[in-house]
């Protein structure tokens, strides 16, 4: 009898091996297998490179848009056109000002999710200036954010490690603060009108040391939007450059669970 429960339990153990493995099978099939990188204000698509090459690894298929930032228009358009080059469903996924262009952007009926990386997430009617005085950032109050005669943004060099790269090495912020895209002024008060997370499901990762958006914003942003959030101690603005894994985990839970 001892030798028959033993057997027993040995096939049931087995039994449940087989189910995990069939059951992560399925889900690995099931998920959504292209993702679409948007970065921000004062940025380029290069610095998704560590989040970019862990999802390749992981079998997604991967686009980055490089947004001109010449106006919130041309970068919603840009979006659009990356995601009409998809074949299926996509997980949109931005970093800081990019938040407000998948807003926008998301309605597309191809994007099944959003994920949020220390980025805006307004509402309809809203802008993303207006959404910051709520809880206003150190970079906000520091000054540090210069224009040119044309009406383009750009952070004081001498001051971009501080307040946008903090977690990072300085001869990288440095190089960051000398190549940065210069964002037209006017983009920030770009009005939604519609917010794509009013209807799709939504992920965001709050940097706890974000000093470009008050991290207390983007727990404000996830709060509103039931979105599903985690924060990344430590983390600078730049955490999707600093944190890529953490950052690449919360996209593929995104590409698991959204339908």
């Amino acid at each position: 009898m001892r030798v028959l429960r033993g057997l027993s339990q040995s096939v049931c153990f087995v039994l449940l091996l087989f189910t995990c493995a069939v059951l992560s099978a399925q889900n690995k099939e099931n998920r959504v297998k292209n993702i679409v990188l948007v970065h921000g204000a004062w940025a380029d698509g290069s610095g998704w490179k560590g989040v970019y090459d862990i999802l390749v690894k992981d079998g997604y298929n991967v686009s980055i848009v490089q947004e001109p930032e010449t106006s919130f228009q041309d970068d919603v358009a840009a979006t659009k056109r990356t995601l009409a080059l998809q074949d299926g469903p996509c997980i949109l996924v931005a970093h800081s000002y990019g938040g407000a262009v998948i807003t926008e952007a998301g309605t597309e009926p191809s994007v099944v999710g959003l994920v949020y990386i220390a980025a805006h997430m307004p509402d309809a009617r809203e802008d993303e200036s207006d959404d910051g005085k709520r809880f206003p950032s150190d970079l906000s109050k520091s000054g540090a954010i210069k224009s040119t005669p044309d009406g383009f943004t750009y952070i004081d060099p001498t001051q971009f490690h501080e307040y946008f790269a903090a977690d990072l090495p300085a001869e990288q912020a440095a190089f960051m603060a000398r190549s940065q895209v210069l964002n037209k002024g006017v983009n920030f008060k770009a009005v939604i009108t519609a917010a794509a997370w009013r209807s799709k499901p939504s992920w965001m990762a709050v940097a706890t040391k974000d000093r470009t958006i008050n991290p207390d914003l983007e727990r404000w942003y996830a709060s509103r939007a039931k979105s599903h959030t985690i924060e990344v101690s430590g983390a600078s603005h730049c955490l999707y450059i600093s944190h890529p894994k953490e950052v690449a985990a919360l996209i593929e839970e995104a590409a698991t669970h959204a339908r």
